[in-house]
């Protein structure tokens, strides 16, 4: 019985690993990858201008610039905090107007590279006009900035917050934050395949993704909080190596996971397998 259930999930394995190739997901995941990296230096500065708009000034003097201080070199820190005080002071509106067409720009293209990777995944072909496509990857790319704001923005402004909302922002961001990339990943893993597979709330490559994701930002955080030093050449160097990694395994594992759940769900004869009902599967005995 224990044998037969090794067998299994090593045929699993196996036949994850050649849908992997034979998809050619390595590549989807670089260019998903690439776009939003790109789109990492006009977010920030639509954080920024969002943070000026709404009055949080302090957010960058008393949570982020101190963090970013110790560690990187006095004239790059002061070039820094040079141009996030001039945004945060002046002309606001105009720079949330331009990050925000920026970004959306390039999170529809990383949108676009998705679409096609999960007509590849669930093997249905490209039937939507070119407007609708466009349409589709620039309404997502809207709906993944906000979510993706949403949650940083929760994470640096919660804890500024005062009076009776301390307490419950200081520990509900950490609940809102994932809840808001979750949702990301659902809306993608929903409407940007041409034909929407069936919604399954605990699919068990959501549950990978989110999982996953949230191990892989943890090492990202304590290598920035506890390894990382921008005052050298190699320092910086390695930093944007590590960063780039990150972003790269944080794709992968977005597509490994629609990958599984679509495995899973032809092995189900078309239906999506939950957390539980793969938990019951493969503790309950097989048949002799």
């Amino acid at each position: 019985m224990g044998r037969s259930r090794r067998r299994a999930r090593r045929g699993l394995l196996e036949d994850l690993r050649c849908r992997l190739h034979e998809h050619r997901l390595a590549i989807f995941a670089s260019a998903i990858a690439f776009r939003a990296l790109v789109s990492t230096i006009p977010l920030a500065l639509l954080g920024l201008g969002l943070l000026g708009a709404l009055g949080l000034q302090d957010t960058w003097k008393n949570s982020i610039a101190p963090a970013i201080k110790p560690r990187v070199t006095g004239p790059v820190f002061d070039a820094i905090n040079y141009s996030a005080e001039k945004i945060l002071s002046t002309g606001t509106a105009g720079v949330i107007a331009l990050a925000a067409a920026l970004v959306i720009w390039d999170l529809a293209l990383g949108v676009s590279a998705i679409m096609a990777a999960l007509n590849q995944v669930h093997d249905v072909e490209e039937q939507r006009s070119t407007g609708r496509r466009a349409a589709t990857a620039a309404g997502l790319a809207v709906a993944v900035a906000v979510c993706v704001l949403g949650a940083v923005l929760v994470v640096t402004v919660g804890p500024r917050a005062g009076g009776s909302f301390h307490v419950l922002l200081g520990i509900g961001r950490w609940i809102a934050a994932p809840l808001l990339l979750a949702l990301a990943v659902g809306l993608l893993v929903r409407l940007a395949p041409a034909e929407r597979p069936e919604a399954s709330w605990a699919s068990a490559g959501s549950l990978l993704v989110i999982a996953s994701w949230i191990v892989a930002s943890l090492l990202f955080k304590l290598w920035i909080t506890y390894v990382a030093n921008f005052k050298s050449a190699v320092g910086t160097m390695t930093g944007l190596l590590v960063l780039t990694s990150y972003i790269f395994v944080s794709s992968a594992i977005f597509l490994v996971g629609a990958e599984l759940d679509e495995l899973l769900r032809k092995q189900a004869h078309g239906r999506h397998l939950s957390v539980f009902e793969l938990l019951r599967r493969s503790s309950s005995p097989s048949p002799s």
